[in-house]
């Protein structure tokens, strides 16, 4: 990803120059993922002191770091699920219990081996990038399912089972808005997605997929069993859905998954719709300002936005019903996405558009 040359060079005197490639890459992965599981903790606080703010209320005030008040709370949480001890139903089958939790946050984090943080910087810049993001949000859905089964209840088998039909029901609609995404840019490659949207804010994909992005963005927040879509939380119907069972560090990989699936979810709407790493100024402006260079400013910047869509929205409405949530799914969100996409094959046909001038 990054050539670290001075660094490679040191290591490879200390090491042969076989190992020293795969060791670096190793620190560079890890230094993603502490990086992602830090700012998910900020999320969390930012969680609660956005919502605080919204409602009236101070939020997190009472852990205080840097004299900042609530600071280190994701910090506190973190000692606390630490310490809390992880209770295994007598009944329950252990090995998929245990592995449950796993199975949700791994592909979680897998897919940031596509994600591009830098003009060529990408871990693997595979070229079908897109079908890689499809096939590792898929399989988030056995853990759910393997979570409730494996407790041997019938509460939580029960919040699986709703949890994982809308799921596949909200899969169904974001594959078919990633399509539009590549009929766009006509490539499954991140970074070809990025570049075809090179020309400034209006050349980017939101402007021509504007019904795209809000069922891309509409499913993702399904996905992630988020407000108002969070029906696997429905407390006075079903407990706590799929994960009733779960306690201590057990229960956090299932909250950790939930939060970096929401960064994830941000980032790839940036990446679709918004021109990733591109400058909103690219095309206005000289190449040789910084404002119209591309890098992680701007994609960190715009990523700030949805992130911020989630928690306006769990603010903001109330928990759908489970028919209302699948009729949305089937019947608005699927039927939205068909026909544009065939608007869009007629906008290629007839080269209107970010397809004029394509052959």
């Amino acid at each position: 990803m990054w050539e670290w040359g001075p660094i490679r060079s040191w290591v490879d005197g200390l090491i042969t120059p076989y190992w020293a490639a795969p060791l670096l890459t190793a620190v560079q992965i890890l230094m993603v993922m502490i990086g992602v599981i830090l700012v998910m903790a900020f999320y969390t606080l930012a969680e609660r002191k956005i919502i605080g703010w919204m409602q009236l209320r101070r939020g997190p005030n009472r852990v205080n770091m840097f004299w900042v008040p609530g600071l280190a709370q994701p910090f506190a949480d973190v000692v606390k699920l630490l310490f809390k001890e992880i209770l295994i139903p007598a009944e329950a089958n252990k090995v998929l219990f245990g592995v449950a939790p796993f199975l949700t946050l791994i592909p979680a984090l897998a897919i940031w081996a596509v994600i591009p943080f830098a003009p060529e910087r990408t871990f693997a810049n595979i070229d079908a990038g897109l079908l890689f993001i499809l096939s590792m949000t898929s399989i988030g859905v056995y853990g759910v399912i393997l979570a409730g089964w494996a407790a041997n209840s019938k509460y939580a088998f029960l919040g699986a089972m709703r949890s994982a039909a809308q799921i596949v029901a909200y899969e169904i609609a974001m594959g078919f808005a990633m399509v539009g995404v590549l009929m766009a840019a006509g490539s499954l490659n991140i970074g070809a997605i990025i570049e075809a949207q090179h020309g400034g804010a209006f050349s980017w994909n939101w402007f021509w997929l504007l019904p795209m992005l809000g069922v891309y963005f509409i499913a993702g927040v399904a996905e992630t069993n988020r407000a108002p879509f969070d029906v696997a939380e429905g407390e006075s119907e079903i407990v706590a859905g799929f994960h009733v069972d779960y306690s201590g560090m057990a229960f956090a990989l299932f909250f950790i998954a939930e939060y970096v699936n929401m960064i994830l979810i941000s980032a790839l709407t940036v990446i679709f719709f918004f021109g990733g790493l591109l400058s909103p100024f690219d095309g206005y402006l000289p190449a040789s300002s910084w404002l119209a260079a591309p890098g992680f400013f701007w994609f960190g910047l715009k990523t700030l936005v949805p992130m911020f869509g989630f928690l306006w929205l769990r603010a903001t409405f109330p928990r759908y019903r489970y028919d209302q949530i699948m009729r949305l799914g089937w019947k608005a969100l699927i039927p939205v996405t068909l026909v544009w996409l065939a608007v869009e094959g007629l906008m290629v046909y007839w080269h209107v558009g970010p397809w004029k001038g394509r052959i």
